[in-house]
């Protein structure tokens, strides 16, 4: 490749997409959303258009400055002062919808809960005077390692109630992850549960706590939920059962007032490859993103029933599980267990007895529901659907199709939503009621919000052409720094291109201007001079009607620098052979050239993914070039990689 086609474009952008599909028309007409000036409204004065969102919560000393902005540093309404808490239940219980249910809680075993606003308050009430008893005061962090029960958005609500900034470590985390959050945060108190269940075994949170907890030295009490009933070990004058000093407080503990930038919670992204960051959310600007978005993109109503199926330690949960929905007064799914048990359709059921109208979930999710067959889903009635949303990463086309018609009977619009743990917020999506779809597109920016593709000078390529997602102006729920390390927050984010903030994503816009996500910058390959992003080849692979999923990594190659390596899952019913290795490699070529055609396809029949859902790349790189596995600890089922290893004597 020339010189000046690497300077205009940072990606070469190899597949394309025609297919389109428009709002249906009696949705376009119930829509929250229906005028397409909003964008132009929103871009004219996007400061306006953030304060009018803003405004519709409840401020305790309303906000006089809506922006102020000295990069890579915002502060959203900071002469402001509100409550979080106040906004996601006291508001609604005071405006007469206390008896509206807040959570139906489904658990692995099959055990269910039903809380209503004014269940939610009372119990938060309680929890956050606990709380006190137990030594926390406003500014004082408490870390979270808990099961998908109630009593986890009652801890948050409860920590924010008083102002103290939580971390919520998911579940599924190793003690050493949570040792080094605990660390970090420099925790007071430790909320824990005495376990969890997960496809029918019992996660033993406790021990993980008190392993982690040995080797820190800031916590001084440890609140455990009895949830398993298995014996574990207690340390006296330490360790507090929540049904010992939960429910004997008052149903009634004031709400701080809040300055708007108060931190409202940490976030560590994984650690994978480096030490985990500690992500800063602040309060008012972090609750208007997060209120808007679900409003404007999920088009949530009074009678909806919105399923995140998420989990609440990743931030799709603190920001579409809890804080979203309730500051909106939607009514919400929480499911503590895996798809898979008892059976393939848990899920199928779960919105069949609920009603769900609204499910947001991730692209892994949909193609593993593709892996198992739509039989599942057959046997339940999912009329009640009305909108689907997808998350975590890019969405294939093929995917997207099967998520539209199988799940979603052809009816259903679907908002591909992009952001990150660090925007807090999504950036990019449709609007249900206003923009025509295609599948594997996040299409435009949020209203309010200016997204670009540059290329590695940080020139906008032209319509057509690919490169690095930047977001070019500040966003209300946007990070405010590495908690205790600015140096690294400007380093990561903001100094690749100055001002401008720095996603690690490549991505591309056609020749509308949609946009399209093409994975992290680091999973891009180099093959014979073109700059080739896996996510495309991927989707190539899964168009295949054998192919459930598939995972594309750069193995080192002395003639091409790399050549395509891809693992194949196959869905079920399919076998395979050389003979479906080369069907493979040329429907590859057919749908985006002979430069992308696999030199190897091992199949496999899983991936290793992380307890999120995505794939780990970097392992696969690992197996494919013999290298020494990397750190493990963060995969969901370890034993998947080493099924894989086992067959790489037998690539196709």
């Amino acid at each position: 490749m020339s010189t000046e086609a690497t300077q205009s474009s940072a990606l070469d952008t190899l597949g394309s997409e025609t297919r389109t599909f428009p709002p249906p028309p009696e949705f376009v007409r119930q829509a929250n959303v229906s005028d397409p000036s909003i964008y132009e409204r929103a871009d004219k004065d996007f400061e306006g258009f953030w304060a009018e969102h803003a405004r519709t919560l409840t401020w305790r000393k309303p906000f006089t400055k809506v922006l102020e902005w000295e990069a890579p540093y915002a502060k959203w309404f900071a002469d402001g002062q509100l409550n979080v808490t106040e906004n996601c239940l006291d508001r609604h219980v005071q405006a007469g919808k206390g008896a509206k249910v807040a959570y139906y809680w489904e658990g692995e075993p099959g055990d269910k809960r039903v809380l209503t606003y004014q269940d939610l308050l009372e119990e938060t009430q309680r929890c956050a005077n606990a709380l006190k008893e137990l030594g926390v005061k406003k500014g004082d962090r408490v870390a979270i390692y808990m099961p998908m029960i109630p009593e986890l958005p009652v801890a948050m609500l409860a920590c924010a109630r008083i102002g103290a900034p939580f971390t919520v470590v998911f579940g599924g985390f190793s003690a050493e992850a949570l040792a080094g959050r605990i660390g970090d945060s420099e925790a007071k108190l430790v909320i824990t549960a005495d376990g969890g269940y997960r496809k029918g075994n019992v996660v033993p949170l406790k021990k993980n706590a008190d392993d982690a907890i040995a080797q820190t030295s800031t916590v001084e009490k440890v609140l455990v939920v009895q949830r398993t009933k298995q014996e574990v070990a207690w340390t006296a004058g330490r360790d507090v059962w929540w049904h010992d000093i939960v429910p004997r407080q008052k149903a009634d503990c004031p709400a701080e007032a809040l300055d708007a930038e108060h931190m409202l919670y940490l976030l560590y992204t994984s650690g994978t490859t480096a030490t985990p960051k500690g992500i800063v959310h602040t309060t008012a600007g972090y609750l208007t993103g997060v209120a808007a978005t679900t409003k404007l993109i999920f088009d949530v109503k009074d009678h909806d029933v919105f399923w995140c199926a998420a989990d609440i330690g990743w931030v799709t949960g603190h920001s579409y599980i809890v804080f979203g929905p309730l500051a909106n007064g939607v009514t919400g799914v929480m499911y503590e267990g895996t798809p898979d048990f008892p059976d393939k359709d848990r899920w199928w059921s779960i919105i069949e007895q609920y009603k769900v109208s609204i499910l947001y979930c991730a692209p892994t999710a949909i193609r593993t529901f593709m892996k198992w067959g739509s039989e599942y889903v057959q046997k339940h009635d999912m009329r009640s659907l009305r909108l689907l949303g997808s998350v975590g990463e890019p969405i294939n086309p093929e995917a997207w199709l099967w998520y539209q018609q199988t799940i979603g009977g052809g009816r259903c619009p679907i908002v591909d939503t992009w952001w990150m743990t660090e925007t807090g917020m999504i950036l990019v999506s449709p609007l249900p009621g206003i923009t025509t779809t295609k599948p594997g597109s996040a299409t435009f920016s949020f209203p309010g919000v200016q997204a670009d593709v540059v290329d590695e000078g940080g020139s906008s390529v032209p319509l057509g052409q690919a490169g690095y997602l930047v977001i070019t102006r500040p966003w209300p729920a946007m990070l405010r720094g590495i908690y205790k390390d600015d140096e690294r927050y400007r380093d990561t984010y903001w100094s690749k291109y100055p001002g401008r903030f720095f996603a690690g994503d490549g991505a591309k816009r056609d020749t509308d201007g949609y946009f399209w996500l093409m994975g992290r910058v680091d999973d891009v390959m180099k093959i014979s001079g073109h700059r080739i992003s896996t996510t495309e080849i991927e989707s190539a692979l899964v168009s295949h009607p054998k192919v459930a999923e598939a995972a594309v990594i750069g193995r080192d190659d002395p003639v091409t620098t790399q050549a395509i390596f891809a693992f194949v899952t196959l869905r079920g019913g399919n076998d395979s052979s050389d003979a479906l290795s080369k069907e493979l490699r040329e429907h590859v070529v057919s749908k985006i050239g002979s430069i992308a055609r696999p030199k190897t396809i091992m199949f496999t029949p899983e991936l290793p993914k992380t307890r999120s859902g995505k794939i780990m790349r970097r392992l696969l790189r690992d197996i494919a070039n013999g290298q020494p596995l990397g750190d493990t600890t963060t995969l969901a089922d370890a034993t998947v990689v080493e099924t894989i290893r086992g067959s790489t004597g037998k690539e196709a």
